[in-house]
């Protein structure tokens, strides 16, 4: 019987290697070698019997990490009634756009979404799918994930009160309570893999407060511990969200969630601006993960999340683009600027490094999605990285190519590696023909405009 022979692409000569390994080092002229779908080694000299790939004038980097997402709204971008509006009014000219989706639109918007991420330098995407239209699943973005080639975490997202029962959510996007929890089961023993390096991990997450009953909750919280998959909501995105709160709750959202069980290392809220110090505290103590989404919150008006005071205080932070009707725009490396700006905007040009917020992107992001074995490049790790090309215009001059990442560009990878295959070569996605995409997305996006 013969011995397989591994696939071995050897990285090459890159200007420098940012590892996020456990001593952050930053290695000049070495080489990485992934070997099947983990890295195999990192230095320089090293040799392979597979692929050469010249990464010369190149700054590589652990591939970024996206941990909130509304990938179906990239069908609905600079929507007129929604553009100046705050959340909730932002929310109730966009519902019934939405309702009019069905499974085509959520795979398409989901495949020019993740295509998008792609080419920002993201490797792993979560992506928070809470309505089903139509005869829409989970399986549709799932199948487009698959497709493009990116590692993904999916959350079966729901919404439980419609506006006849005091909701802000059309009636007719609203599901049944037990028709949501049995739908995760079903998604989760289909679709979610809790093994290393795996490709799809499924997560559970009812949409927000204001669209779901504590019970619905609290049932999720029980069904996904006994699952052992992760939770995600919204949480304390604005000063309505707060209100909300407080009306409906008699409590700040902090007290909401570890009330009823949202809160522990196995689960992650995106926003979270309007944490209060005793909330920073909570989260803490808990681990629970926070998905920063700087450029929704300034599209909404929401303010600027309290990162500095998270991660002083142990808090984990990691990136998320949001969805593409409050961005509108879905470039991941963008994004980790805006964080980088918005921080130096409310505490001052000291409060924080492109390295610092490099690393909120990458290992951060992983760390969020209890991820172990992604975010560094070091042997054993999952073989997902970034290629950047620092030779060309918008890093030219730059005297430090790592911090240029986010202060001056480039904002596309010249390569992306997913699980040692070559999603990204060149600038361009390897497995989908993107202007045939372009054109479908467009198609669709024209129809639900009437």
């Amino acid at each position: 019987m013969t011995t397989p022979v591994p696939h071995e692409t050897l990285i090459r000569g890159a200007d420098v290697v940012v590892t996020m390994d456990a001593t952050r080092r930053e290695l000049k002229g070495a080489d990485v070698l992934l070997r099947d779908h983990r890295i195999a080694a990192v230095g320089p000299g090293l040799s392979t019997i597979g692929s050469v790939i010249d990464a010369t004038g190149c700054v590589v980097t652990p591939g970024l990490v996206n941990t909130h997402h509304h990938l179906y709204q990239t069908l609905t971008r600079a929507v007129p009634g929604g553009q100046d509006a705050l959340l909730f009014g932002w929310l109730r000219t966009l519902y019934p756009i939405w309702a009019r989706m069905g499974p085509q639109e959520i795979r398409v918007s989901a495949l020019t979404g993740l295509a998008e991420l792609a080419l920002s330098g993201c490797t792993l995407s979560s992506d928070h799918l809470y309505m089903y239209p139509n005869g829409a699943r989970l399986e549709d973005t799932i199948e487009a994930a698959a497709e493009i080639g990116l590692r993904f975490h999916p959350t079966r997202g729901a919404m439980s009160i419609g506006q006849s029962q005091g909701g802000l959510p059309l009636d007719s996007l609203v599901e049944r309570e037990a028709d949501i929890l049995n739908d995760c089961i079903r998604v989760i023993d289909a679709f979610h893999d809790p093994r290393p390096g795996a490709m799809v991990r499924v997560g559970v997450a009812p949409c927000s407060p204001f669209s779901v009953s504590r019970g619905l909750m609290r049932d999720a919280a029980v069904l996904a511990r006994d699952k052992g998959v992760m939770l995600h909501t919204h949480l304390a995105e604005n000063d309505e969200d707060i209100a909300y709160s407080l009306a409906q709750f008699g409590c700040r959202p902090g007290q909401y969630a570890e009330d009823l069980g949202w809160t522990g290392a196995d689960v992650w809220h995106a926003h979270c601006v309007k944490l209060d110090a005793a909330e920073i505290g909570l989260f803490a103590r808990s681990q629970t993960g926070v998905a920063h989404c700087p450029c929704s919150n300034c599209r909404l008006g929401s303010g600027i999340a309290p990162v500095r005071a998270m991660r002083d205080a142990g808090v984990k932070v990691a990136l998320g683009v949001d969805g593409s009707a409050s961005n509108d725009a879905g470039n991941l490396i963008a994004e980790a600027r805006m964080a980088l700006l918005l921080q130096r905007v409310q505490n001052g040009a000291d409060a924080m490094s492109a390295r610092e917020m490099l690393e909120i992107a990458t290992l951060g992001g992983a760390q969020v999605l209890g991820r172990d074995d992604c975010g560094a490049i070091a042997p054993g790790m999952c073989a997902d990285l970034a290629i950047w090309d620092v030779s060309g215009l918008e890093a030219a001059g730059a005297w430090d190519p790592v911090a240029a990442l986010l202060l001056s560009g480039p904002a596309r990878v010249r390569d992306l590696f997913v699980n040692g295959r070559g999603v990204v070569r060149g600038g361009r996605l390897t497995s989908i023909e993107l202007p045939r995409v372009i054109e479908t997305q467009n198609r669709l996006a024209r129809a639900l405009a009437g």
